[in-house]
């Protein structure tokens, strides 16, 4: 509507609203009734300006809650809207969000829905009952975040990564790992994405950051963290890490993984927190490199002793296309003197591709889970034993 009041004044918009609830409450309203071939209930309202809430008391279908909104989309987008000159027409789009509940708070679930849906620059997106549960376990996810906070509970576990042809640890990738009351373990990919929108994210990480330190210091490993772009933006966390690196005197035991992704906007800036940990002794590896933005000219630019191959190209290795790709990268490296690291490296078919195009390093379960702190000290003393 912002874009229709600026064109054609607030005047016609006001105008256009009108005729859109019109459209509604007769047109559509009737169209409804007849697919549903009963005299259902339906309720409409303007809920804000230009936001019509449609309610059916009835227990639709997923088929019938899709015809129903082509019915609703379709009647209004070939809908001619008359301006107030009473001699021009124009067409407007509309955005719908929908839900499905006996819940009291169905209204609030439809707006998330078309919030989403405007997101996502779509024009429907659909909530069901799933949904609800979800956020009973948002909630429960959040308090879990808290605990792990509060009692200092975030773990790293290590992954090993290996020299690609004896299959040597060289050294470990800390993953960041939460517990629950019951001390369950919850993966990333279940937290992570949340914790961010908690502004949790770096408080979890800060813990993983000292925990991983500490652990460096007792045990000399050689262990490897990952950052994205906003770490390195975040003046804490980067504060936190580079003290710590200087005060235990671990630089040389610590490789810092940078996710290389279009969401780096300013490459001087993470060329500088690079140059600074250099100092120390750290090394670099550019995470996820073959996917996203992998611009070979800012590797050229920066001091990088590691490429982590992108595990979405590892997993396809046995494709010509990926074959290609991959060797494309190892040969970019082995010019710049640049070791590589495959990662999802998933079975011994992958290995033997691994050692076939001389990658160094290879990482995934084929070698070994990630497992906690314990478990890689244990499997230490074995082998020193």
């Amino acid at each position: 509507m912002k874009d229709l009041n600026a064109v054609y004044s607030f005047e016609n918009g006001d105008f256009i609203i009108k005729q859109l609830e019109n459209l509604l409450k007769q047109t559509i309203k009737n169209k409804i009734k007849k697919y549903l071939h009963k005299n259902s209930f339906i309720d409409f309202v303007n809920t804000h300006v230009d936001v019509f809430g449609i309610t059916i008391y009835e227990d639709l279908s997923q088929e019938q809650i899709n015809d129903i909104k082509d019915i609703i989309f379709n009647t209004i987008i070939s809908h001619k809207f008359l301006l107030l000159d009473k001699k021009s027409f124009i067409t407007i789009d509309v955005t719908m969000g929908c839900s499905k509940s006996a819940d009291n708070k169905l209204k609030i679930y439809a707006e998330k829905a078309l919030h989403n849906a405007k997101l996502n620059f779509v024009h429907f997106i659909y909530f069901d009952s799933a949904f609800y549960k979800e956020e009973e376990i948002n909630e429960n996810l959040l308090h879990t975040l808290r605990l792990n906070i509060e009692n200092n509970l975030v773990e790293p576990y290590f992954q090993p990564i290996v020299d690609s042809k004896s299959e040597k640890i060289c050294k470990y990738e800390a993953l960041m790992r939460v517990f629950d009351e019951n001390n369950n373990m919850i993966m990333p990919h279940v937290f992570i994405q949340k914790s961010k929108k908690y502004r949790l994210y770096n408080k979890l990480m800060a813990l993983l950051i000292k925990k991983t330190i500490m652990y460096i210091e007792s045990y000399k490993i050689h262990v490897s963290i990952n950052l994205d772009f906003h770490d390195i933006l975040n003046p804490k966390l980067k504060e936190l890490l580079i003290k710590n690196i200087k005060k235990n005197d671990i630089g040389k035991y610590l490789t810092l993984e940078i996710l290389e992704s279009d969401k780096i906007s300013n490459y001087a800036i993470v060329n500088d927190f690079i140059k600074e940990v250099k100092k120390y002794g750290v090394q670099i590896a550019i995470d996820d490199f073959g996917t996203g933005f992998s611009n070979y000219e800012y590797i050229l630019n920066i001091d990088v002793d590691y490429i982590k191959i992108d595990g979405s190209l590892i997993k396809k290795i046995d494709q010509e296309i990926y074959l290609n790709l991959i060797k494309s990268i190892v040969l970019f490296c082995k010019q710049q003197n640049i070791k590589v690291v495959a990662e999802f490296v998933s079975d011994l078919k992958i290995m033997r591709y691994i050692r076939s195009l001389g990658i160094d390093y290879a990482q995934g379960y084929y070698i070994s889970k990630p497992k906690s702190i314990d478990e890689i000290i244990g499997e230490l003393n074995e082998r020193n034993s």
